[in-house]
């Protein structure tokens, strides 16, 4: 991946009034060229085609892209990795794991728990990372534990899923209260007994966002 080629093209489209309010939306955690998803994906379009096509994971132009000031290039190191995700190993975790606690926020720890799960369905060992994550002082390694089965359906690993949830009962913290009742909900699309039991069972520490999210299909 030529980094300093889309950094050009990127830098071409700048957005001001855009970029302003993009990063209002993030609180102002981060600074933006302006550039909405639409076009974004329009101007990295050859270079994923590009990246699906070459052989291993270009690490490098990831940490690049992590590095830059402006927080379109973390989304497009998301993209990247989603594109090559069939060639991440148990090797690669750690190095998925310092973009989870680097530049954290929702926007890209919601496309990396897809990609860290992606790996974990391929790899089982990844399951013992994941339970060490689900107990770790930083809330977006928790997220990514909780979340990391969503869209698995039939093949959710449902004891795996009751740990990790067990593991984050009485929180107070809302992404990690969020998320669980997000990954129950998604669960119940495909086996709503086993949801119901498990909210009637863990009533007491289930906060009520999360029985909220939980229910809102059963």
């Amino acid at each position: 991946m030529d980094y300093a080629e889309i950094m050009r093209i990127y830098e071409a489209h700048p957005n001001p009034a855009e970029a302003e309010r993009m990063s209002a939306y993030m609180r102002n955690q981060f600074q933006y060229l302006g550039i909405k998803t639409p076009l974004r994906r329009e101007l990295s379009k050859e270079f994923l085609r590009a990246a699906k096509k070459a052989e291993g994971v270009d690490w490098a132009f990831v940490n690049d892209c992590w590095a830059n000031q402006y927080r379109e290039l973390q989304y497009l190191a998301v993209t990247y990795l989603d594109c090559v995700k069939d060639r991440l190993t148990p090797n690669d975790i750690p190095r998925l794991k310092k973009l989870v606690v680097t530049k954290s926020w929702w926007d890209t720890i919601d496309g990396l728990d897809r990609i860290v799960g992606h790996v974990a369905l391929g790899y089982a060992e990844v399951n013992t990372v994941l339970l060490e994550w689900s107990v770790d002082d930083n809330i977006w390694l928790r997220r990514i534990a909780i979340d990391h089965q969503l869209l698995r359906k039939e093949r959710t690993d449902t004891a795996l899923l009751a740990e990790i949830i067990g593991n984050n009962l009485g929180q107070t913290e809302f992404f990690i209260n969020k998320a669980i009742g997000w990954s129950l909900r998604e669960y119940s699309k495909t086996n709503p007994d086993w949801v119901r039991d498990f909210i009637a069972s863990h009533r007491d520490g289930l906060a009520p966002l999360s029985v909220r999210e939980a229910s809102k299909y059963i």
